[in-house]
């Protein structure tokens, strides 16, 4: 007996209440980038500068306690983990500490180092730093501008795919529907000062990637379905489109969610906002797979029947539609 989370025929009316859906997306948009322009976003040291501390201890790293520790000395965002590697011997026991640049200075002081090592050796006496490095604000902002022009490659890439396997307007709702993710990731990162570092980045272009896997999945059922019902409407086989394949959706975002709560809730302050930001993706990605997504290809229109040239006598960037992806 199999599992269902809905039954196997379904027949909801997903474009009922396009306008609104359509509208309240939208408006979130618009509400994240205002947030984003004048509220900002709690930046991590690789975006603000900072110094990065390397240390080795002869006893094992408690990374709760080195953060308790280094907690006490009130110095912003910090962030520490283990570092493990194969060659390492019993007592090399080493972590990594990053503190964020102090207000009005590139790096972190030379005193400030001092207090840390000090507040370290007092839970382990046989610590010690074997490098201490520092990023200044130039660097922070070469990584902002790449991290921009990563996000906008991804989305100019998975244009030029989705105009190539299915038609233009299919491409529009699809980076549509990306932009949208991406930018209300960014404004829930503002509204609650979640920090945004690399790791968020990465987390940013996974989003992108799980969006547009379920956006594709959906696109082309519905082409399947415009060959075969060419005198339906278009808002009527697009809800059968959607429907026949929301057990997968339902399936595929509901078991990636069960991993991701997990590691919300048991990950630790390291990698939290990483997988909040996924977490928040895959809710999101969801919704904008249907209602922005579907929404955009219905007000744009598109060609109902393959099997025929478009009145430019081209395949309508249908030529490679054939390609196995």
């Amino acid at each position: 007996m199999r599992l269902r989370l809905v039954p196997a025929e379904t027949n909801f009316d997903f474009f009922r209440y396009r306008k609104i859906t359509m509208g309240a997306s939208i408006a979130s948009v618009i509400a994240s980038i205002l947030l984003w322009l004048f509220v900002g976003l709690n930046f991590g040291i690789d975006f603000r500068g900072g110094t990065t501390i390397r240390t080795e201890a002869a006893q094992p790293v408690d990374v709760a306690d080195y953060r308790s520790a280094v907690e006490s000395l009130d110095l912003g965002d910090v962030s520490i983990s283990e570092v493990f590697d194969p060659t390492f011997g019993d007592d090399q026991n080493v972590s990594m500490i990053r503190i964020q640049a102090q207000e009005g200075q590139e790096s972190v002081a030379g005193d400030v180092i001092g207090q840390v090592l000090a507040a370290l050796q007092a839970i382990d006496p046989s610590l010690k730093f074997t490098s201490v490095e520092s990023v200044g604000p130039k660097v922070s902002g070469e990584l902002i501008k790449t991290a921009i022009i990563a996000v906008a490659a991804a989305l100019a890439a998975i244009l030029i795919y989705i105009w190539l396997r299915f038609e233009w307007q299919f491409s529009v709702g699809a980076v549509a529907a990306l932009f949208h993710d991406v930018i209300v990731t960014i404004g829930i990162f503002s509204v609650l000062q979640i920090r945004f570092d690399l790791a968020t980045i990465a987390a940013l272009l996974t989003i992108v990637g799980y969006s547009i896997n379920d956006t594709v999945v959906i696109f082309d059922r519905l082409r399947e379905n415009l060959r075969k019902f060419k005198t339906t409407p278009l808002k009527d086989v697009m809800n059968k489109s959607v429907n026949e394949t929301l057990s997968r959706t339902l399936m595929t975002s509901g078991t990636t969610l069960l991993a991701l709560f997990a590691l919300l809730i048991l990950g630790g302050d390291v990698i939290r906002g990483f997988v909040f930001a996924i977490t928040w993706g895959v809710i999101v990605g969801t919704y904008s797979s249907v209602y922005v997504a579907k929404n955009v290809v219905l007000a744009l229109g598109v060609k109902r029947d393959w099997s025929k040239p478009t009145d430019g006598g081209g395949g309508a960037g249908t030529q490679f539609a054939n390609i196995d992806a």
